[in-house]
This record gives structure tokens, sequence and C-alpha cells, in this order.
């Protein structure tokens, strides 16, 4: 079978792992089944999925690359999340759903297909390198859960869907009467999940008393390299911004090692392996003054033509040091990809046929660190969903204001606010 990698961006191939039940003494589950072990996928299906997968990577990334800052951002969390919170859309919420996603062809089948290939990447997870190889041990881990309004009816084959699947299990929460509890915990669930590297990502003006569900998606990566770069090797050199500026940056250098390596028309590509072989970080490297056009026109087949083309090559290798994050409210890419009615008049009618539910926040933060010894990822998703309340108005924008004295008609004071 086919090499399966994942884009954290156009830089990086995404690592994933395994989907652990969620033990919490605080919390329940609401599924008495445990995760499929063995699901019924075949091959076809699984390749939808990867492919699915990658073009959503690429689309998203088209979304939110505009600016000139570094960007970080892990399409597999999100895409686990949204899958989570999918299994429980109906009608044209689904349909808008799946396309957006890039996942129209797979349908139910998504999330067994996910499933599966959770379990063919948490099989590498435990890939032990070569005996007279030496780093820091291998550490992968990507975990599913959700918190429910505590009293408030969720469809059992949501539940079970998710059991089944995601290994997701539901834990209590009371929004309508603590929402600030709730979300310490959540936000203290990722942060234990990602090794303390997200360690608030659901800030405090997000969820409130309408709030009936949170999803969430957590991973954690890190991996030594397989040939680490010399700790007293680097320097600092040169590197040439967009603007054509130049900056001192500290410069990692690699000498003579052997590493798959193509030049095709207008970039340069080589992948570092990681201890676990299974894992490796692609860095594409547009020729001098054609990186927009490279970013703009990345696209799936490009990708696999550059990872096929790579070829063993023994190469002196300088590259930047780099540790960065990046946040985001993903609600307006996922917008601009087609994902409407979720967000408005949706039907998750498969989560709970009582509740009017919507999706109400989707916030995404990814961090990496890169260095002589290796690399540190983590990325966390948050989906919450809030349930309808007739006549609710938001003042969420400026507006102007009237008192009056109301037997007479009378304006006694009149005005706008612009910026609260």
């Amino acid at each position: 079978m086919k090499k399966i990698l994942f884009i954290f961006l156009a830089f990086i191939l995404l690592v994933s792992a395994c989907v652990p039940q969620p033990v919490n003494e605080n919390g329940y589950a609401q599924s008495d089944l445990q995760r499929e072990e063995n699901p019924q996928v075949d091959l076809s299906q699984l390749q939808a999925l990867v492919d699915g997968n990658t073009r959503f990577a690429l689309d998203f990334y088209r979304q939110i690359n505009s600016g000139n800052d570094n960007l970080i951002f892990s399409p597999i969390s999100l895409s686990l999340a949204l899958s989570m919170t999918l299994s429980g859309a109906r009608g044209a919420t689904r349909e808008e759903m799946l396309q957006a996603l890039s996942l129209e062809s797979l349908g139910d089948d998504l999330h067994p297909a996910f499933n599966a290939l959770l379990l063919a990447i948490e099989a590498s997870e435990g890939s032990k390198p070569p005996a007279d190889e030496t780093g820091s041990p291998f550490k992968l881990n990507i975990a599913n859960a959700i918190w429910g309004q505590v009293g408030a009816d969720f469809e059992q084959d949501f539940l079970d869907g998710l059991a089944l699947n995601y290994g997701a299990g539901i834990y209590e929460a009371d929004y309508a009467q603590d929402v600030a509890a709730a979300r310490q915990t959540i936000n203290e669930w990722i942060a234990n999940e990602t090794e303390q590297k997200i360690p608030k990502l659901i800030p405090d003006d997000v969820l409130d008393a309408t709030t009936r569900l949170v999803l969430a998606n957590a991973i954690y990566f890190k991996g030594s390299w397989a040939y680490p770069f010399s700790e007293g090797g680097t320097r600092k050199a040169p590197f040439t911004l967009l603007d054509g500026s130049v900056v001192d940056v500290d410069t990692m250098f690699l000498s003579n090692a052997m590493l798959p390596y193509t030049q095709l028309e207008g970039f340069q590509a080589v992948a570092l392996p990681y201890l676990s072989h299974d894992f490796s970080m692609l860095l594409i490297l547009p020729d001098a003054g054609k990186f927009a056009e490279i970013e703009a026109g990345l696209s799936t087949e490009q990708l696999q033509a550059a990872v096929d083309a790579l070829e063993t090559t023994q190469l002196a290798l300088l590259m930047p040091k780099f540790d960065f994050e990046t946040g985001m409210d993903a609600i307006p890419p996922l917008q601009s990809l087609g994902m409407l009615s979720a967000f408005g008049d949706a039907d998750f009618s498969g989560i709970s046929k009582s509740m009017g539910l919507f999706i109400s926040d989707v916030l995404h933060k990814a961090t990496i660190t890169v260095d002589e010894k290796g690399t540190e990822a983590a990325a966390a998703t948050m989906v919450a969903m809030q349930e309808s309340v007739p006549g609710k108005l938001v003042i969420d924008r400026p507006f102007l204001f009237a008192i009056r004295h109301e037997p007479s008609d009378s304006i006694l004071f009149m005005g706008r606010v612009l910026k609260p």
C-alpha cells in the first residue's frame, strides 16, 4: 500500500496518531461501544479520504495565506473535529460540509475510513529506530472528546458513531449555569493532550449559556531527526524576505547527509526523515522571485509529483531554526469553501432532534518548534454548537440608542455607540 502522508501546510507532511477513549472521573461516556479495531474499509475508500484531506489542506491554506506572517495549521485536526460534527448533520448542511472538506465521494463511509486511516498511522507510531541511532523518544498523540450540556438530549446514534469511529466519549458540562468552569475544563484537556503547547485554545469571550456541545481534537508530535544538525554549527546567516530585504537568522548546518531531494520547474524539494522513519518533513523551496507563483499554484498533483521525484542525494543543508504559533477563527475560510448553513440555518438533527443546534465557533491553533535535534508540533481544534433561541439578538456591531419618555413620545437622550 502506498505510504500515506498528510500536509500540515505547503512545507510539512502531516503527522497524526491514535485516538484513545477518554477517561475522566468527572465525565461519563454515554455510549457503551468501544472503538472499532477492524473497520471494514477498502483501499479505494482510504485513498479517497487521503486525497480529500490533501485537497482540503491546500484549499484551506489558500484561504488563510494572505499577509506576510509565518503560518502553521493542522488540516487533519480541523477535518477530524468537523467530521465528528458532520456525523450529526443532515440535508443541505451535510452536503455543504462534505463539499467544503472535499469528502463528497465518501458520504457515510467517511467515518469508518477515518478510523481505518488513524489505525494505520497508529501502527507506525510505535516503530523503533535502529539500535545504533539515538535521539529523544518519538511521541505522537491524537485525541478527540465531546462536552455536552448536562441534561441535554443527544441522539444515541450520534454518540455511538463517535465512540465507534473516533474513540470519543462525551463528558458533562454545564454551560447554562457555569460556562467559565466548562471552558476551563476543555482548555485543560487540550493543554494536557498537547503537552502544554496549547494552554488556552478557548478565550474567555467564547462559549455562553446557550452553548450545548463542544467537540475538540488535539494533536501532539515530537520527533528527532534521523540526521540531526550540528548544534555547534548553528550560525547567524542572511535570509531574504519577500520584499527583498535581508535579515540575519539562526541557521542550522547539516553536512553531507544522504537525503531525498529533487529539483523541478520553479522549486526544489527535500525530505528530512525523523528517527521514526515513517514520518518526514517535506521542504519546498521556490526559486528566487517565484514564491508567490509556486504557493498560489501548489496542487495535489504537484505535491505528489515532487514526492515521486525525490531521489537520495548527498547534500549539505543549511536551514533556519524556527519557533512560532498560529491561531485563527476558522469560520470565514470554511464559509469561503462553501460551508454556509452549518453556521446559521443548520440541520444537526442527527445530534439532537429537540435542540436547534448550529455551529457558533470553530477555533484552531497550531504551534511548531524546529531546531537542531528535531521537531515539536501541536494543534487543537474546537467546534462549539449553540442552541437556537427564538428572537435572540446579539448586539455585536455599532448601534443607535434613544432614551424616551413613552407617554409623551419625547426623546430625552439620543446617540450612537461605535466603539463600546
